[in-house]
């Protein structure tokens, strides 16, 4: 085996393969939860429907907008993607003259170990034109109040133009922010910090573009979003679909129409518990997404409440017994179970 050694470009061995970065010593070193933008449970495209594209709402899953107003971007799952990669978050301009970015908190567990030390931030961005999204920045954020009780939106004042927007108590810009000089290609991009504010207990991580002069159609596309500890960014850890999808879950999953199990209780409601497919953070708050039906099947035949009503709701990490109310002429006391003709209805969420 041949290899050359270039000061410039890394380590060549002899089937033409570069290492053009040392590997991190790190095992499992990505302390983003889908950085690849591969898992969006909630929906794919987010726009003003149901309000979905609010100021620090949650769009593909972990991330959240972060914007100087409501329905200030729409945001989709595109396939707009550099080489080797499957999907990006699109950012798209729906409110000019306004900042926006997107965020994602980082439970405890999962940093405790970078916190003291320096970390490294790097991702993958372009932007449709220069002429206007020309000031993209990143951060790294401290939280320094309780541990996982985070106050998600961290902005107080998004301010004027190229000026970092002013944060909330309790959360500190472990970097100095600046242009990052996005281009209409796709290429990456790295900040470095010490996270050295006393009591961090979380950290942040915070994309935003800085212009307060934007064109309607504006886009702004970021994938392979990467944190870790050290001062060097190294390549981008893409874990397994099925893996990723489990990580997400601990903070949000839809369930209700695979293993719903229960009992007629009235006419017209069920009493009924739903495992979750991972274990969640915490205890949950469960709601029905909106324009989802519940369909079961029960001793006489199938049933459908098209505007399912959840109550006497009590979540716990690993399951959740509910009512459902809006069923029709059902038998008391007859057991009950989901009928997989339906999408989920119910969305656990236990996000920080």
């Amino acid at each position: 085996m041949s290899m050359i050694l270039n000061g410039t470009d890394g380590v060549t061995f002899n089937d033409a393969s570069l290492q053009g970065a040392a590997a991190s010593p790190f095992g499992l070193k990505n302390k983003i939860i889908n950085g690849g933008m591969d898992i969006s449970q909630r929906n794919t495209s987010y726009t003003s429907a149901n309000s979905e594209n609010n100021d620090d709402t949650y769009v593909l899953d972990r991330f959240y907008i972060l914007s100087d107003g409501n329905d200030v971007i729409d945001v989709t799952q595109t396939t707009t993607v550099p080489t080797g990669s499957k999907y990006s978050i699109g950012l798209d301009v729906e409110t000019i003259n306004k900042k926006f970015g997107i965020a994602q908190i980082i439970e405890n567990a999962n940093c405790v170990d970078a916190i003291g030390g320096a970390v490294t931030v790097s991702f993958q961005a372009k932007v449709s034109a220069t002429t206007k999204l020309d000031n993209v920045k990143c951060a790294i954020v401290a939280w320094s109040g309780t541990a996982d009780t985070v106050t998600s939106d961290i902005i107080s004042a998004w301010g004027a133009e190229g000026t970092n927007p002013t944060l909330i108590a309790n959360a500190t810009y472990e970097n100095t922010p600046a242009n990052l000089n996005v281009t209409t290609s796709f290429a990456t991009y790295s900040v470095t910090a010490t996270v050295d504010t006393a009591s961090t207990s979380n950290l942040i991580l915070f994309i935003w573009s800085d212009v307060t002069d934007t064109t309607l159609g504006d886009f702004l596309y970021i994938t392979n979003v990467q944190l870790e500890r050290g001062s060097t960014a190294t390549p981008f850890e893409r874990r397994l679909y099925n893996q990723e999808l489990a990580n997400c879950q601990r903070y949000f999953q839809t369930i209700g129409s695979q293993t719903l199990t229960g009992l007629q209780e009235s006419s017209t409601t069920l009493s009924v518990i739903i495992p979750f497919y991972n274990t969640m953070r915490t205890n949950p708050t469960c709601t029905v997404i909106s324009g989802r039906s519940c369909a079961i099947r029960n001793g006489s035949g199938d049933a459908t409440a098209a505007t399912p009503v959840l109550s006497n709701t009590t979540a716990g990490s690993n399951s959740v017994w509910t009512n459902i109310a809006g069923f029709t002429s059902l038998t008391v006391n007859t057991p009950c179970v989901s009928r997989l003709t339906v999408a989920e209805f119910i969305a656990a969420s236990a996000e920080l």
